[in-house]
């Protein structure tokens, strides 16, 4: 006997340690040896995480297409593992440990660092693939990987000294984003850009040999001018026609930079003039190579004033008062450094200007500090060639993107592709493979042996090498991830039979940093793009579409909504909100809504165990002669095609919506109503045929819907599923997608589908006509057919008990102040005379039009409005243009009504 009630919390550990259990969502099971391989690699989540809504979504449309290929006979793996994220788990120990009162990484030494890392990794590694399994992901957990393991740390090794060796990868000095909080290079996914209320400082240089003449240029970051090494001016700009080719000389230093023409000036913002400061900002670097000026860095790794011993610096000055005042400045923190120069600059009268400036500002998004351009020594990633390659394989077709709108901006990013920084100053990752000797000559290798062999090559002798210090970005060990976790570089049955992958989710902020990178490295070492298909989804917000973040406190936790609701409902509406392209709108109010529907799946069971509904074994659907019972296995039927369809063509929302209208609205709703009187009437063959095709139903209810609802489904399978040889103990995570088109019946649809359509009708004009709830109203046929005749004498009690009919006749002609009503062909009208006042409720409704009619007008002079859709929040806007939307499609049912009564 059933529970009489669905309890998600009771159900879910149970059923998850059965799929556990029992190996389900293992590849490679020996029945499925000769099956076609399906694969998906997990978008590996960071060891130190947690999951959030973006993992769920992720994960739950992933966890769809696992189930469903699974289910239509595929050997599915679905590869799941974990990052190292070199700087977050870095940070987390860091924090940890001075939580602790413990000696910092320093103090500790890298050795004794790394030993507190791994034993970290240890302890929580395993929280986010718990809280995955929470939320049902069938990923063959036996296959775990983690960036670091044995196997993929020699994957990294071989694609890095490889690389090498193919001449792509190569040591550069260059400008990084630098985090000086972590004294770390940071890539440009790792950097933030906030705005910030600053200001813009108007600097007068003076001109060399001129005296009283100076250049005037502007900066928002005064502490760069130590650095500077030349002022640019546009080549056309007349007023510094004169001027190029001269010298200022550098205040405060002494230094003589040359005044260059280039096109980067633009004559048109302040002065027209630019310092530039090559060591200290991307786009004077450019410049700077293209003018062949100097690069003269003036910070320390800690963003602190480098100037004693500071060679490049030093180098043409002569001793001088403002260079000796200058010098003080050495050791000082950047902003602090910043305000004095301001100062002597002011003091010295050199200071033209202070504006108020608005302006964006890059920020670590983990140090929280402001990003210095800086010139160091890095490894670098010759990308040109590798997305050449990955560039043609979309053009031609070999992977595509869903919605294929991302295509343009995957190709922007690789048609401008700068190259690949790929090391960072951390100790937490992959050990740079290179070796220096004590001229700076290095040997990349596989082990140290090998280095030392290269060098006595080179020098005929041994000498001492010191290993590089720094590390791989984590996205370089990454971009291996659908091969390398299959064992590459080892050549194994598992690579062989499971790579190329079939498709990758993600989402959009990855594209540069993962997806293409994932395609390079793909296409240049296995000579095979690593999936034929990359779906995008979409972000999930707060119900009022923003974003949501800890300083909004707008964050949902998918396991807190767990807690409450289960985790099916959370699957549901994630899945049903997922249309392509377009973000998801989170709301308790939705997810409470599917949590119902899975309430009302569970009270449909419990309805057909208390009317005898069991599954019969050997019953064939094909030989139903009910023709109630032929409806609701043809509409299963089309639900089938349907929801297959949504899935395969990873329209996700639609898939779940053809489920939920299917087994809500056709079977809860209509089959179960109209076969109440059979399933509660005498016993013979006509109930024996209908409790049979309710079971029948259910198990394919089940089914249908496991890929969105899995621990709802196996309970229900569990204890409502197939009996008999043929099922045995099978899991329904393991059972046959349903093939039920040969069950498709236009006769019993057309027959159904007219009753359930005009009871529909009828209750839609009842409502908008405000018709009493309880009052009998009579409905006419006007001039009905011969079939609709005889449709209305097999169901006119049932007519007339579900749309509260006293009578139902025929007429040649509608009556006057009648609702009229137009049903697949057929006529239909309710007389409403004396049943409620028509020129009143035509009143009622043309004022309810008007009405919308102004909201429509007051939303488009918003809408309208360039100055609000400049200035409103984003989801604002949306918010306008949903209003706008819902209030036509109300205008537009209104207009129906009042069609109707006219009519």
């Amino acid at each position: 006997m059933m529970d009489k009630t669905f309890d998600p919390a009771a159900v879910e550990a149970r059923i998850a340690a059965r799929w556990n259990d029992a190996g389900a969502f293992r590849a490679g099971r020996p029945e499925r040896k000769d099956a076609r391989p399906y694969t998906i690699v997990i978008p590996p989540p960071n060891v130190t995480g947690s999951l959030h809504m973006g993992h769920a979504l992720n994960n739950t449309i992933q966890d769809i297409l696992c189930r469903f290929e699974r289910m239509r006979g595929r050997d599915v793996l679905w590869q799941p593992g974990t990052d190292h994220a070199g700087i977050a788990t870095q940070m987390v120990v860091e924090r940890k440990l001075a939580a602790e009162g413990r000696p910092d990484r320093r103090s500790l030494g890298r050795a004794k660092f790394l030993e507190e890392v791994w034993a970290f990794k240890e302890e929580s590694g395993g929280r986010i693939r718990q809280q995955l399994e929470r939320i049902g992901a069938s990923c063959d957990w036996s296959r775990e990987r983690f960036t670091m393991d044995d196997g993929l740390s020699k994957a990294v090794l071989r694609f890095f000294v490889e690389l090498y060796r193919q001449g792509l990868m190569y040591r550069d000095k260059r400008l990084v984003n630098w985090d000086p909080k972590f004294q770390t290079a940071i890539s440009d996914l790792e950097v933030q850009q906030l705005e910030i209320k600053g200001h813009l400082w108007h600097f007068r240089y003076p001109i060399e040999g001129e005296p009283g003449r100076f250049i005037t240029v502007a900066t928002t970051r005064p502490e760069t001018m130590l650095g500077d090494t030349g002022v640019a001016v546009h080549p056309e700009d007349a007023r510094y026609r004169d001027l190029v080719g001269k010298h200022v000389i550098l205040p405060l230093v002494g230094r003589r930079i040359p005044i260059v023409a280039d096109e980067y000036s633009d004559p048109e913002i302040g002065s027209g003039a630019v310092k530039m400061t090559p060591a200290h900002d991307f786009n004077d670097f450019e410049v700077g190579k293209r003018q062949n000026l100097r690069m003269v860095n003036i910070f320390d790794p800690e963003a602190r004033i480098w100037l004693e011993g500071n060679d490049a610096f030093l180098e043409g000055l002569s001793e001088s008062p403002d260079l000796t005042e200058t010098m003080t400045l050495h050791g000082l923190d950047r902003f602090e450094a910043r305000k004095r120069i301001v100062a002597m600059m002011e003091a010295r009268e050199l200071l033209a200007e202070i504006e108020d400036n608005t302006h964006t500002v890059p920020h670590g998004d983990r140090s929280g500090v402001p990003i210095e351009p800086y010139l160091t020594d890095q490894w670098y990633v010759d990308v040109k060639p590798l997305a050449e390659k990955a560039m043609a394989a979309v053009r031609d077709g070999r992977t595509s993107f869903v919605p294929n709108n991302w295509e343009k901006t995957y190709f922007q990013w690789l048609e401008n592709i700068e190259p690949w920084c790929v090391s960072r100053q951390l100790w937490w990752g992959h050990q740079i493979p290179a070796w220096y000797d004590e001229d700076g000559n290095v040997f990349v290798a596989y082990d140290e042996a090998e280095a030392k062999a290269q060098a006595r090559e080179k020098h005929g002798r041994d000498v001492p090498l010191r290993r590089d210090e720094d590390v791989l970005d984590t996205w370089f060990s990454s971009a291996l991830w659908p091969f390398s976790t299959l064992g590459w570089p080892d050549e194994t049955p598992e690579l062989k039979r499971y790579y190329p992958t079939d498709v990758l989710v993600t989402g959009f902020d990855i594209i540069f940093f993962w997806v293409a990178r994932m395609m390079m490295a793909g296409l240049q070492f296995m000579d095979q793009t690593p999936f034929h298909t990359v779906y995008i989804h979409a972000l999930v917000r707060d119900e009022k579409g923003a974003k949501m973040s800890k300083s909004k406190g707008n964050v949902i936790d998918p396991l807190d909504v767990v807690e409450r609701y289960g985790a099916d409902a959370l699957r549901f509406t994630l899945s049903a909100m997922a249309a392509q392209g377009r973000d998801i709108k989170l709301s308790m109010q939705r997810v409470e809504g599917y949590r119902n529907f899975a309430t009302k799946i569970w009270n449909a069971a419990r309805f057909a165990e208390m009317n005898g509904c069991e599954r019969v074994e050997g019953f064939d659907p094909a030989k139903v002669e009910i023709t109630l019972n032929k409806w609701v296995l043809s509409e299963c039927a089309s639900a089938a095609v349907q929801i297959e369809a949504g899935i395969s063509e990873y329209k996700f929302n639609e898939a779940a919506g053809a489920a939920y209208r299917f087994v809500w609205n056709v079977f809860c709703d209509w089959y179960l109503e109209l076969a109440k009187p059979v399933l509660q009437g005498e016993d013979g063959p006509a109930k024996d045929e209908t409790r049979a095709t309710t079971a029948y139903v259910i198990d394919q209810i089940c089914k249908l819907l496991h890929p969105f609802m899995p621990f709802l489904t196996e309970e229900l399978w569990a204890v409502k599923g197939e009996t008999g040889p043929a099922r045995d103990e099978t899991l329904l995570a393991l059972a046959t997608w349903p093939s039920l088109s040969h069950l498709r019946d236009d006769a019993a649809e057309a027959e159904i589908g007219w009753i359930v359509d005009l009871v529909s009708e009828i209750r839609s004009a009842r409502a908008e006509t405000n018709v009493p709830a309880g009052a009998q109203i009579t409905l006419q046929l006007i001039n009905p057919s011969a079939d609709a005749a005889a449709r209305v004498a097999r169901w006119g009690d049932m007519l007339k008990r579900l749309a509260r009919l006293e009578t139902i006749d025929t007429a040649q002609a509608a009556p006057k102040a009648s609702v009229q009503l137009l049903v697949r062909g057929e006529v239909a009208a309710l007389p409403l005379e004396g049943v409620v006042d028509i020129a009143a409720e035509r009143a009622r409704l043309d004022k309810e039009i008007a009405k919308l009619d102004g909201e429509v007008k007051k939303i488009d002079a918003k809408l309208g409005n360039a100055d609000f859709l400049k200035r409103a929040p984003e989801e604002v806007v949306e918010e306008q243009r949903e209003r706008r939307e819902t209030a036509l499609a109300r205008r537009a049912k209104v207009s129906e009504a009042v069609e109707r009564l006219q009519a």
